[in-house]
């Protein structure tokens, strides 16, 4: 297996068949996705620009990789993210334009939130539209950001002032299917505290001994009525919340793999981000009524993510003399909103965590000591972050918009910023509520096993062909999340027709 960037190149490719894989904008879930391939691909091969100035990596890093990229027979696949302007590169390189193409889409460009619309440039988006058409197979990574995008072509193409090109919808949507993130969730059991670990052994006990199915009614939430009530009479109080988020708290979905072990041990993990305090510490010598709410917001610190809403919400908190603690994660870019420098400063020692987490450990030991897990976002396509924080036993509130709906439960959304200002104003006022809530899951890649599709490869063939399922889809994946050991690809043949 090869890896490959602009510091080194490969020269040799072996095998029977040679999977390329270009990411323009090597970093996060881009970085994650293309990690994980290569990790499990045999002959693959991988070409990267690093995470930086991305309208400058969609603009120009087809020229690069033409000239960067040796030519090899052994190519038979491309799979690329959509930053890269698929067209260009095939143009550029005839060679590569003949591969198999396959065009992932972590967000698309076309409905994109800009603050000013005249700061929106069309190239963008005609670009992903253009390698769109160049591609064999389109793969997104959710059915909004799939529809979203389709249906949003016509409105697109009627910026261009005249001769415009109709029909594109009808001829890229038979390309399109939706294969959801794959996400390799390490074993944080070391970082559980007691109630989290407790909670998941119950459910593990009983899968042993009886082989109880965790969407059935479990003997061990008898215990848990009193504390569903009163989440449910404080959903009712905030009167305009669905009626979903009146039902009786759901059961665990979580995974045997990382509940191998719970550790008491404390970790001491130094972090990184501009103020830490250690979250073991805060936990100890405080039960579940006196520890104050530990809310996370683990978002990329931008204004899409819509850091200021989620502010203003704490400072109301913070008026009503509401005890919480905040950990205010996420990577940052060049350009960093004002409004996180005065809100760390109004928070004050409400602060736990602030600043980026370049050690997976140490963000994910946050994520298990944290009880909510907020989004504000008006862009989200998936939402990584989100389900880490799930799969380490955090309550999720997100907007009822974008691709949240598609994930999760009704009763972990919120209409309006009045609605999850209420709902926190009740955690913070009973934060041993949400400590003894058991996430409910809501469809299937949500699961026990977190069965999604996956991306599978085939060692012994140089064709691809359909794997048969209801869209007749070229590309099928199968992710199970909650096996850490090993995700396994195969490109199946297409139609039988050789590359």
């Amino acid at each position: 297996m090869y890896r490959c960037s602009q510091e080194r190149i490969c020269e040799d490719l072996k095998g029977p068949m040679s999977i390329l894989i270009i990411e323009a904008f090597y970093g996060g879930s881009h970085k994650q996705l293309v990690d994980l391939l290569q990790e499990e691909l045999e002959y693959c091969v991988l070409y990267t620009l690093p995470a930086k100035k991305w309208h400058w990596r969609a603009r120009t890093s087809a020229l690069y990789f033409s000239q960067n990229i040796p030519a090899s027979e052994h190519y038979r696949i491309l799979f690329a993210s959509s930053v890269l302007n698929l067209t260009e590169l095939a143009a550029l390189r005839p060679d590569l334009g003949k591969l198999k193409k396959i065009l992932y889409f972590h967000e698309n460009q076309l409905v994109y939130p800009v603050k000013k619309c005249q700061e929106r440039d069309f190239q963008y988006g005609y670009n992903q539209i253009l390698s769109c058409l160049v591609a064999d197979v389109v793969v997104f990574n959710s059915v909004f950001n799939m529809e979203s995008f389709l249906t949003s072509i016509g409105k697109f193409m009627k910026l261009i002032p005249d001769h415009r090109p109709k029909g594109l919808e009808s001829i890229i949507r038979p390309k399109c299917q939706v294969i959801y993130f794959p996400i390799r969730f390490p074993d944080v059991s070391r970082f559980m505290p007691k109630h989290k670990a407790a909670h998941l052994q119950k459910i593990l006990s009983l899968k042993g001994n009886g082989g109880v199915a965790p969407s059935m009614a479990l003997p061990f939430q008898q215990e848990q009525r009193g504390s569903e009530n009163l989440l449910k009479n404080f959903d009712s109080e905030s009167g305009s919340c669905d009626a979903a988020q009146q039902e009786n708290l759901g059961r665990s979905v979580r995974q045997e793999s990382y509940l191998k072990t719970f550790s008491s041990s404390d970790n001491s993990s130094t972090h990184h981000g501009e103020h830490k305090r250690n979250p073991c510490n805060i936990l100890a010598g405080a039960d579940d009524q006196q520890r104050p709410l530990h809310i996370v917001w683990p978002h990329r610190w931008e204004h899409d993510k819509d850091p200021e809403s989620f502010f203003k919400v704490l400072m109301h908190l913070k008026d009503l003399g509401l005890n919480f603690h905040v950990s205010v994660l996420g990577e940052t870019f060049t350009d960093v909103p004002g409004i996180f420098s005065e809100s760390k400063k109004a928070l004050g020692s409400s602060v736990l965590h602030w600043g980026y987490l370049p050690s997976k450990d140490e963000y994910f030991q946050v994520l298990c000591t944290a009880d909510v897990v907020i989004s504000t976002a008006k862009h989200e396509f998936f939402g990584v972050a989100m389900l880490e924080a799930v799969y380490c036993g955090c309550y999720p509130l997100c907007p009822k918009d974008l691709v949240y709906p598609e994930i999760f439960p009704a009763e972990y959304l919120y209409s309006t910023p009045e609605q999850l200002s209420k709902r926190l104003q009740n955690f913070c006022k009973r934060p041993d509520i949400v400590r003894k809530h058991l996430y409910k899951c809501k469809c299937v890649h949500l699961s026990v096993c977190f069965s999604l599709n996956t991306l599978l490869v085939s060692e012994t063939t140089n064709t691809i062909v359909s794997f048969p399922d209801e869209q007749g889809s070229v590309l099928q994946m199968l992710v199970r999340y909650y096996d850490i050991s090993k995700i396994f690809f195969a490109f199946w043949k297409a139609g039988g027709k050789h590359l």
